[in-house]
């Protein structure tokens, strides 16, 4: 280990804490020229990023600008003029329209990652992360549909109703990236085909 800066880093030129890999600067990267906390693969800009070259926050994919992408690419390249249209729910969108849209906070809390320290490992997480001796720990890839069972809990009805109002809302693709159908009541959602019910109140 060499020219890091920072605490517990497993490779070279890392600045932040606890990173593996080569040329990260942030906290707990695993990979390489990561920038950011908490990616997962090479090359990302931004925060809680699964895959290569994403900017942005939450990605599953490569080379996406932009938050909770499932695809690749979206956005182009080499562009010096702002974008007047980009791509919501499949669907190309004014980005004014978008941008001055309420989105609700719970949409933002799934997180394809978590830092898991040593002492909370597994034995198989620890063999299969033998870096977690140096780093203290390693980032464990959550599973995406639990995540957003555990955000809609947390939603009022208010702001599961401000998802469905979103501009170019699609219930099918909102389904097939979060696992949640909000086609059904505020008080229900369908997810892996089990109808959990809210609580009163909530």
């Amino acid at each position: 280990m060499t020219n890091n800066t920072g605490i517990e880093n497993t490779g070279y030129c890392n600045t932040g804490n606890r990173n593996t890999g080569d040329h990260n600067t942030g906290d707990r990267n695993t990979g390489y020229r990561n920038t950011g906390y908490r990616n997962t693969g090479n090359r990302n800009t931004g925060d809680h990023n699964t895959g290569y070259r994403n900017t942005g926050y939450c990605n599953t994919g490569n080379h996406n600008t932009g938050d909770h992408n499932t695809g690749n690419r979206h956005v182009g390249s080499f562009n010096t003029v702002d974008a007047e249209s980009a791509y919501y729910f499949n669907t190309l969108l004014p980005v004014a329209a978008w941008e001055a849209a309420y989105k609700p906070n719970w949409i933002y809390k799934p997180c394809p990652t978590k830092w898991v320290t040593c002492d909370a490992m597994s034995a198989k997480e620890k063999t299969d992360n033998p870096s977690c001796v140096t780093t203290g720990g390693y980032l464990r890839e959550n599973d995406m549909a639990e995540e957003w069972r555990k955000a809609y809990a947390s939603a009022s009805p208010k702001d599961i109703q401000a998802v469905r109002d979103l501009p170019g809302f699609d219930p099918d693709v909102f389904f097939q990236i979060t696992g949640l159908d909000l086609r059904v009541l505020d008080d229900e959602v369908t997810i892996n085909g089990v109808v959990y019910v809210k609580k009163p109140n909530q």
